[in-house]
């Protein structure tokens, strides 16, 4: 039985098999330099996806019509997934506790 395919999923999955493809080509790659280019270049993508439509009555697009619109969306997704990660919390941040 196949799976359907997803377009986030796979966005997703792929996204994380270049950072680790990068990182491994390179053992003296800066794994925050890696990340940070990821980062930038899927919000530089979003960005691109999110443009207006032009028609300043469109509900759909009434959102993203401004870039603080569209930053503010951003910032909401990125609250999102961030929260919805494995690795939101560490045990090693500083506000966890210690016996």
């Amino acid at each position: 039985m196949q799976q359907e395919s997803h377009p986030f999923d796979e966005a997703f999955g792929k996204a994380v098999d270049l950072g680790n493809q990068i990182a491994d080509a390179d053992e003296k790659a800066d794994l925050w330099d890696i990340a940070d280019g990821l980062l930038a270049g899927a919000v530089q993508y979003w960005l691109y996806t999110r443009q207006p439509c032009g028609d300043p009555r469109c509900e759909e697009c009434l959102p993203i019509s401004t870039a603080e619109g569209r930053l503010e969306e951003l910032r909401r997704l990125i609250r999102e997934f961030s929260e919805e990660s494995q690795y939101f919390h560490s045990p090693t941040d500083s506000n966890v506790g210690r016996a």
